[in-house]
């Protein structure tokens, strides 16, 4: 059974993240498994007007969340109605998990279920969030917080990579990674790396390590070093990691690491190539350093990881 997607859309919803969602969570031909459906509904069936312009034709109210495995709430609004916040509610004391963008985030707080937890929230409105709602602790600094049940983001960007994160949690990282390509979608950004990255001028800056980061992905079998990075980038290994740090909030070494171990994974989901040949296509060099590593950053060996993600008994 497919997992049910539903977003939640309001007068005057800004479309980027809901067209964000569902291309992470709709089809994407017969070769991709598909795992969601996908559907959107609102409290007032009918035209919705929209930020581009044109209404959207809404046929589902709020019962549609009844049956919802995840909601996503992207509103703009920050006084949610008294029958969104009990069909919200209701859907997550059922089972249901919320994803919240902008404004959405004020669904979750006023439910009382970021009561005590971080939430990652756009900086534009952390302070108004700390002060209607001071049990909830606002990051402006990270993309995403995932707590299982609840998962908010801050700005709209950020939602093609929250939602590849719930695809892998939820169905493995080989999915996560076949979507990603399907989709043209940048190199995945983990949750903990920074919103935003400070800019040192005004006006339109374009992402300098875009380049890099692509060649380190088509790349992750040679033994790359950060002082490789630093030459293809032309620059100095201090330069680079200062850069790495301001705009992801990670390490050169570190963000090199996590795409191996992603690599790794999909490599154990999909494949029966033997550890030798995973740790060499992922750069790892050895089984043993493949082992250690992946130990490390998942809690499992591969071997313990490939059995489970595959049903079959244990090694």
């Amino acid at each position: 059974m497919r997992h049910r997607v539903v977003a939640l859309v309001s007068p005057g919803q800004e479309l980027y993240p809901v067209t964000c969602a569902s291309a992470v969570f709709g089809y994407h031909g017969p070769e991709i498994p598909l795992r969601y459906s996908f559907r959107l509904c609102a409290e007032r069936p009918g035209p919705l007007p929209t930020t581009l312009g044109a209404a959207l034709e809404i046929t589902d109210g709020l019962e549609a969340l009844a049956n919802a495995d995840t909601i996503l709430l992207a509103d703009w609004r920050r006084d949610p109605s008294p029958a969104v916040l009990a069909a919200v509610g209701a859907a997550h004391a059922r089972g249901a998990r919320l994803i919240t963008v902008w404004a959405g985030v004020f669904v979750a707080a006023a439910l009382g279920l970021l009561d005590g937890k971080r939430a990652a929230v756009h900086w534009d409105l952390a302070g108004e969030l700390a002060r209607r709602h001071p049990r909830v602790r606002p990051d402006a600094s990270v993309l995403y917080i995932d707590h299982g049940d609840v998962v908010t983001a801050g700005a709209s960007a950020t939602v093609i990579d929250l939602c590849l994160h719930l695809v892998r949690s939820d169905h493995g990282a080989a999915l996560a990674l076949r979507i990603g390509r399907q989709i043209a979608a940048a190199p995945h950004r983990e949750g903990r790396q920074r919103q935003y990255p400070r800019l040192p001028t005004l006006g339109p800056a374009a992402d300098p390590l875009a380049p890099l980061l692509d060649w380190i992905t088509e790349n992750l079998a040679a033994p790359l070093t950060v002082a490789d990075m630093a030459e293809r980038s032309g620059t100095s290994e201090r330069s680079l990691s200062r850069k790495f740090t301001e705009r992801l909030g990670v390490s050169p070494g570190r963000w090199l690491l996590d795409r191996r171990i992603a690599h790794a994974r999909a490599l154990l989901e999909e494949t029966d190539l033997p550890i030798e040949a995973i740790a060499h296509r992922t750069g790892l060099s050895s089984p043993t350093n493949l082992r250690r590593r992946f130990r490390t950053a998942v809690g499992t060996t591969p071997s313990a990881y490939r059995h489970a993600h595959r049903g079959l008994p244990a090694p």
